[in-house]
């Protein structure tokens, strides 16, 4: 029987008593998807999922999304992004090391992703955590005079500005990275197109420029921002266990993974993304949401 529990006062839920591996019925997933938006990162432990039964359930949250990293996708099936430090006649199967600062997957991209799934196949004994962090509940702790400073600013996504922070041991980006990597802008403040409800969409430890505004002002305030964001109040570690599935909504989470001993332990992830459903926001139904809606009526 599908049973729901909070994971923390403020972030995920623990979803038990369902087989990802077989389809959900519709009411259930109903109570699921819900759950997903209302506390932003959903946990389901001791699934055995084959690729394609992941790429299904994927499915049933939005379209699937492919974009990055195409060199380590799944031999198969192109959908699932590996992360792994396991090698196969001495060539990475999968990324080795990914995503290890406070982030919002496809922040750069000029429609990000909804959400992603991460299923763990084999994990180290010690280290190789993710972090998850809620930040709608970060935006309404805010103070208000910040609320009301950023309220309708734009911080301006740069991947050329972030190498040094997120990636400090590669080497400065190329002239054809410069030229391919253009510049995004995207909300400070963010509104959830399904809950309407605003959470904070300023990335985790780069300092953005604000679109018209002198650096000497945003930066100080986007940091600000950001370490608000983090604190433990609003954070979830999650230790990671073979047979875990975690979704989480990329329009209301940051998240960033933690080291292991790479040479000593195994790890193997399958990773799906997806956007929002084809032709706006929708419930699990596929009814169209109307602003301020909760999906298919259920309460938040």
């Amino acid at each position: 029987m599908l049973e729901l529990r909070p994971i923390t006062d403020a972030i995920g839920t623990e979803v038990r008593g369902v087989d990802l591996s077989e389809e959900l019925s519709s009411q259930d997933f109903e109570r699921i998807y819900e759950a997903w938006i209302e506390t932003t990162i959903l946990l389901f432990r001791g699934q055995r999922l084959d690729p394609q039964a992941q790429i299904d359930f994927t499915h049933r949250f939005g379209e699937m999304l492919g974009y990055t990293r195409s060199k380590f996708s799944h031999p198969e099936l192109p959908e699932i992004l590996v992360l792994s430090n396991l090698l196969k006649e001495g060539k990475q199967v999968g990324s080795p090391r990914s995503g290890r600062v406070w982030h919002t997957d496809g922040h750069y991209l000029e429609q990000p992703p909804a959400g992603s799934i991460l299923y763990a196949l084999e994990v180290p004994p010690v280290g190789g955590d993710t972090w998850f962090a809620n930040m709608a509940a970060a935006y309404d702790a805010l103070p208000e005079t910040i609320k009301a400073r950023a309220e309708d600013l734009e911080v301006v996504i740069s991947r050329v500005r972030s190498r040094p922070y997120n990636y400090p041991d590669r080497p400065p980006p190329t002239a054809e990275q410069r030229e391919s990597w253009a510049d995004i802008a995207q909300p400070l403040i963010r509104l959830h197109e399904v809950s309407q409800k605003k959470a904070i969409y300023a990335g985790g430890n780069v300092p953005w420029r604000i679109e018209g505004m002198p650096e000497r002002e945003s930066m100080p305030l986007v940091t600000f921002i950001q370490e608000f964001s983090i604190q433990p109040r609003f954070t979830y570690r999650h230790r990671w266990e073979a047979g875990d599935v975690i979704v989480w909504d990329n329009r209301s989470a940051m998240h960033k993974a933690t080291p292991y001993d790479q040479e000593a332990h195994r790890r193997l992830m399958h990773r799906t993304t997806f956007g929002a459903p084809v032709g706006g926001p929708k419930g699990p139904s596929g009814r169209a949401i109307a602003p301020g809606e909760v999906p298919d009526g259920g309460a938040l």
